[in-house]
């Protein structure tokens, strides 16, 4: 056992268990962990309930997908809690604790950014599944995130320029992919509009109601973002209060975002989606009607035609 000062715990790193002279600033810590433990948790358990119960009502992989995030916070805040709570209660400080606190803060982090990815290509929104070349550009981004933030926990140098990088890269493939959908979903509102096909008008508007609040979100969450890292404070003083604004304003945006994109009751044709996303842009499709002797005459074979009988179609 050696005696060490406390710091904050993405900078701990002693090694083995080790009894500590405890700076009375870090007391409240476990109170704040403890409450948003039991927030995430209850969160993670509504999400995953809500996405079984309305898993017949739409193509829920993204849901699913997402309701790994929440699950991976309150495994981080759970161990964050156990680690202080024995700090001040039982003297005593974990090494393997504090590496579980570092290690699934990492994996929560990459794990929210690939979900921001996913929902900006419109996995399960435009498309029932990514591409081959967007599932490999949201893996490669995944790992790059996950490594320069790695590098820049363990104060590497000039892991903070590339995980400032890493920042800029995932933010503008995001804003990207959104302002894409955004727009084929405003030329698709525009032909409905002008074709007068107002089946499919619920189901689109939807959508991109729904692009336009992540939209918003994801700016709120670089701003967000870079206030963090530009004003980081290593001072131990009111140390609490600063991770009680951080979480909560962490825990409203994923609370709009899941809200947003949560399974439910949605317009009739909102699953109504091509496996893949295309360019080609699908020609609108008319109904002619003719009696049975034009239609004989009728030699345009580049045409779908058929005769409705009350029997079947020719």
């Amino acid at each position: 056992m050696i005696k060490l000062p406390v710091r904050r715990m993405a900078e701990l790193e002693s090694v083995g268990a080790y009894r500590i002279g405890l700076n009375e600033s870090y007391r409240s810590l476990p109170s704040v962990y403890l409450a948003f433990m039991t927030i995430w948790f209850v969160s993670a358990c509504s999400w995953t309930f809500n996405t079984y119960k309305n898993r017949h009502l739409q193509t829920n992989n993204l849901q699913w997908t997402l309701a790994s995030v929440p699950l991976i916070k309150a495994l981080q805040l759970t161990l964050s809690f156990l680690f202080w709570y024995s700090c001040f209660h039982l003297q005593i400080c974990s090494l393997w604790m504090s590496f579980g606190m570092y290690v699934t803060g990492v994996i929560f982090q990459t794990a929210s950014f690939v979900s921001f990815l996913l929902i900006s290509h419109g996995y399960c929104i435009m498309c029932e599944r990514l591409s081959v070349t967007e599932r490999r550009t949201t893996a490669s981004l995944g790992c790059v995130f996950y490594l320069t933030l790695v590098g820049y926990k363990a104060s590497v140098p000039y892991f903070s320029v590339l995980l400032l990088l890493s920042y800029f890269i995932s933010f503008y493939v995001i804003f990207h992919h959104i302002s894409q959908n955004l727009l084929v979903l405003r030329h698709q509102l525009s032909f409905i509009d002008d074709e007068d096909i107002h089946a499919m008008h619920d189901a689109v508007y939807t959508k991109y109601t729904m692009f336009k609040k992540f939209q918003g979100a994801m700016q709120i969450v670089a701003v967000a973002e870079a206030v963090i890292y530009i004003s980081m404070d290593d001072s131990s003083e009111n140390y609490w209060i600063r991770l009680l604004i951080r979480e909560w304003a962490q825990f409203c945006i994923f609370v709009y975002i899941g809200w947003t994109f949560r399974s439910r009751d949605l317009a009739p044709r909102f699953s109504v989606m091509p496996t893949l996303k295309s360019k080609l842009v699908v020609p609108p499709i008319y109904s002619i009607e003719m009696d049975a002797e034009t239609f004989r005459d009728f030699t345009k074979h580049e045409w779908h035609i058929g005769v409705v009988s009350n029997r079947n179609t020719i």
